[in-house]
């Protein structure tokens, strides 16, 4: 078969298809992944055939309007919002992406597409291919469940929750008959049709079932097949003084925020290091996209600073890990049994914050516009102290490396 996948967002967004994407080409068909003009280089790395989608918005997360979206709080964060929808309304990102994706699926006539909640063209070819598309889910809460909201996953009472996910159908269908007048469709897709398969269409979540268990009154369209790691060659290698500073330390901290930015690095930064400081708390922290940021002074006995790593190496060799709560990071750092806390930034880290609580295996984290020294201070001790965080997270660790839905994944997409 020839099967298209296509996800829009950062690179936690993109890892699972093309793990999806390897598992396919494996059994011997075409794969074709359309993401963002960025991801050319990993998906290529994969051996696997790219389509872009463009480059409008792959920085995105570096202007100073998402960093306040993401980082910020009170009216500022409300302004900035605005001004990135208007940013989002000029550059007309969607338009751009969907009109490619709807190009190549008209010139490639693929026999399935695999795709991700922010691209809405494969609703529109499902309605004249009915079956042939499956919808690849790597954060919880998108259908109901009972004590839940849509996608944020709080609990306001059950009327209230049911008309979330009722208010997310409404948006997706509004979303989707925009973008078929847009894309020039004239076939009669009813509102209605498309709300039938948004509810019968293929769903499979790419969470492992020891973290987000399947609630058995889900329709069987509906599966939760695992985290699909995406296990790729890699010339990252560590630095001699890193291994260095591992041997030295028993009791490793590992501080993350990935991809995420935010308005303050500078003072979020000062207010962990007081935090490892004071407390004599060994601890590598990874600068990534610039949410955290190497000051000139600090004690480097104590804390050792990279800008790129492998979590793959790095966390079997960690006691404990902070981070910004992504899908992938909080899947590894369970995996390899760490003890683990979320700074929720924004949107489903929420989810995964409240998630990894629920599980046992680390505090309640804080909200970064909304961390202090008082308030994060006794939540990186209970970390570190409470042992019964590190002892669950082994034992969902255990279950998780006895998972293996590659054969399931497979028939889901072909069958």
């Amino acid at each position: 078969m020839k099967i298209i996948l296509t996800s829009i967002g950062t690179q936690g967004d993109i890892e699972p298809f093309l793990a999806i994407g390897k598992i396919l080409k494996e059994k011997g068909h075409h794969v074709i992944c359309a993401f963002s003009e960025k991801f050319r280089e990993l998906t290529e790395s994969c051996d696997i055939e790219f389509a872009s989608l463009g480059r409008k918005n792959d920085d995105s997360l570096e202007n100073d309007a998402t960093r306040t979206v993401i980082g910020g709080s009170g009216i500022k964060k409300l302004f900035a919002y605005i001004k990135l929808m208007r940013l989002a309304q000029s550059q007309k990102v969607p338009q751009e992406k969907e009109l490619k994706l709807y190009e190549l699926v008209k010139q490639e006539k693929p026999d399935r597409i695999v795709y991700h909640s922010k691209n809405v063209y494969p609703l529109i070819w499902e309605y004249k291919n009915r079956g042939k598309t499956i919808f690849v889910c790597p954060f919880a809460y998108f259908h109901y469940i009972k004590g839940h909201t849509f996608f944020f996953g709080k609990n306001y009472g059950e009327l209230f929750n049911k008309l979330t996910f009722k208010l997310s159908d409404f948006g997706v269908v509004t979303a989707t008959m925009a973008a078929k007048k847009w894309l020039q469709i004239k076939d009669i897709t009813t509102r209605r049709e498309l709300k039938n398969i948004i509810h019968s269409r293929k769903f499979i979540y790419t969470i492992s079932p020891s973290v987000f268990p399947r609630p058995g009154y889900w329709e069987s369209n509906i599966k939760v097949l695992g985290h699909q790691e995406l296990k790729r060659k890699t010339d990252w290698k560590p630095e001699k003084k890193l291994t260095e500073f591992i041997e030295k330390h028993e009791k490793i901290l590992f501080i993350t925020f990935g991809s995420m930015p935010n308005p303050e690095p500078k003072q979020k930064t000062k207010i962990i290091l007081e935090i490892l400081e004071r407390n004599k708390i060994p601890a590598i922290i990874n600068t990534a996209s610039g949410g955290l940021v190497k000051p000139d002074k600090f004690n480097s006995e104590l804390i050792y600073f990279v800008s790129q790593i492998s979590y793959y190496w790095i966390f079997p060799k960690m006691y404990a890990v902070i981070q910004h709560g992504g899908a992938g990071t909080t899947h590894l750092a369970i995996k390899y049994a760490c003890a683990t806390m979320i700074i929720p930034h924004f949107m489903d880290q929420f989810v995964w914050d409240r998630i990894t609580f629920d599980l046992g295996v680390g505090p309640k984290g804080v909200k970064i516009s909304k961390i202090t020294n008082k308030n994060l201070e006794p939540k990186v001790l209970e970390l570190l102290n409470n042992k019964s965080f590190k002892e669950k997270s082994a034992k969902i660790a255990n279950q998780m490396k006895k998972e293996d839905f590659k054969d399931e994944v497979y028939k889901t997409i072909i069958e």
